[in-house]
């Protein structure tokens, strides 16, 4: 699949569910539940259906996202099915790490190649402060701790950076990843959350981020990408020291022009763009007796519709007209 700027779409984000056991300020609201009622969300054979059907059109890597995606039951066997078409090169999983560790060989069994997970505070109170939750850091921890033992690798671990939040935790988010040999991601605040806390004063640029490491002692050298469309600036850390440092900028440095990537949400809406302000409904077309050539049709059509970019830089940009635990990471 190509879209009309003629960027090849392989990569797929799939939202299991909306419901997720934190409340992460720069993600979802304080305030009280509004999920959507279950018969709005897809099957799981709605979901491997459509995955299925994206696998044929050229789908090669699949994310599956929440909301927290371990909180629905059955996410085990749904990656199993996935990992069973052997249609996709990779299978991974974005989740919170909250109940990881009880989980990741299940995960590795079931055909996970890998997982990212958010950690956004080292300091435990902080943490508690950020994801609105008491006590949990410690078992986000040994949920890494065990998804590199059961081999989930690379463990990429995900901050979000919020000036006056976690930007003072840098260097020590570095430092972690040298101590446990792993990939960390920081991510400028976009917006995206459901408190409309943002404005671009809170945004921590990647070039900042890569300031402050080198004020720090820890210089970085430039890694090739593993592909051209890949979202992270890649670094490892000058001296050969272990672990790796992502720098994921929407903000400060778009990377529209090589998107590769669409999102299925968990209630079957096809989203081209993380900040769309435009929802491709499939779910009606699934429960209304579509054929897998009806869905092609429409995938397509969706898929040749595909924005430019985001546009978050432009004077007159509005946000999302979703949240990210509505959309998927």
């Amino acid at each position: 699949m190509r879209d009309t700027y003629g960027r090849q779409i392989t990569d797929l984000r799939v939202s299991v569910t909306d419901r997720c056991n934190f409340r992460c300020i720069y993600c979802r609201s304080a305030e009280p539940e509004n999920y959507q009622p279950p018969e709005h969300l897809l099957t799981w054979a709605e979901m491997l259906r459509l995955c299925r059907i994206l696998g044929t059109l050229g789908i090669r890597k699949i994310r599956v996202t929440g909301g927290e995606p371990l909180v629905r039951p059955g996410v085990e066997d749904f990656i199993a099915q996935l990992s069973s078409q052997g249609a996709f090169e990779e299978i991974s999983i974005t989740t919170n790490g909250l109940t990881l560790g009880e989980r990741a060989q299940a995960l590795k069994a079931a055909g996970a190649s890998r997982v990212n997970v958010s950690v956004d505070s080292l300091q435990a109170e902080r943490f508690d402060r950020i994801t609105r939750t008491k006590g949990t850091l410690r078992r986000v921890l040994e949920g890494i701790e065990a998804a590199q033992a059961v081999g989930l690798n690379p463990v990429k671990v995900n901050a979000v950076v919020v000036r006056g939040f976690n930007d003072d935790e840098i260097v020590d988010f570095a430092k972690f990843a040298i101590q446990r040999g792993l990939v960390m991601r920081f991510i400028e605040f976009m917006p995206l959350d459901a408190d409309h806390i943002w404005d671009r004063a809170r945004v921590v640029t990647a070039e900042e981020i890569r300031r402050t490491l080198e004020a720090a002692g820890l210089p970085l050298e430039e890694v090739p990408r593993h592909y051209g469309s890949e979202t992270a600036l890649r670094y490892r850390f000058a001296g050969g020291l272990p672990g790796e440092i992502g720098l994921v900028a929407p903000v400060s440095e778009p990377f529209c022009g090589k998107c590769s990537r669409i999102r299925l949400t968990a209630d079957g809406k096809i989203r081209t763009c993380l900040f769309s302000r435009l929802d491709h409904d499939l779910r009606g077309l699934l429960r209304g007796g579509a054929t897998d050539g009806d869905l092609v049709d429409e995938i397509e059509h969706i898929i040749a519709a595909k924005e430019d970019g985001h546009h978050i830089n432009d004077p007159d940009f509005q946000p999302a007209n979703r949240t990210m635990v509505f959309i998927g990471g």
